[in-house]
């Protein structure tokens, strides 16, 4: 069995045990990840690499926030609730997210290490390649960060 079929399982072992303890809200986000991960295969036309399957996992997580995000707004805290629920479930299948304190220093590691192959301190200009080298560095370690989290980050070391 490949690593795709590994999480599948996993997803669908997670889905009896959920309706064998009558818990509707986790049965359905189970079934909403295992249909999101069972798309994206499709769509590809091939079985999904762990790090595909990572990257739906997290985008179906973004999408929530930003559903949350508009029920707030809207005066929805019950449906802002539900989303975050959600999350909760879908993060239990990514790799752990490293702590803001974790990602600062990786930040300023990756910007050292930047400045001293390069001979000059990076500037604003160099955020692509510092951003591409921390998202590296990210996944080598088997942990994950918010694309968003760790642009602002580097564009506030850059800066400052």
């Amino acid at each position: 069995m490949t690593d795709a079929g590994a999480l599948e399982a996993q997803i669908s072992q997670q889905v009896i045990t959920a309706l064998k303890l009558h818990d509707a809200e986790r049965t359905g986000t189970l079934r909403l990840i295992k249909n999101a991960l069972k798309n994206k295969a499709i769509e590809k036309r091939a079985p999904l690499t762990p790090a595909e399957e990572q990257q739906a996992l997290a985008t179906m997580i973004k999408q929530r926030r930003d559903s949350i995000e508009q029920f707030t707004k809207g005066n929805r805290p019950e449906l802002a609730a539900k989303e975050a629920a959600e999350i909760v479930v879908i993060e239990e299948f990514l790799p752990k997210a490293m702590d803001e304190a974790g990602l600062r220093a990786l930040v300023a590691e990756v910007i050292a290490e930047h400045a001293s192959a390069s001979g000059h301190a990076p500037t604003p200009k160099d955020m692509g390649a510092v951003i591409k080298a921390v998202q590296a560095r990210l996944q080598q370690a088997g942990v994950r960060a918010e694309g968003r989290v760790v642009s602002e980050m580097v564009k506030q070391a850059l800066a400052g």
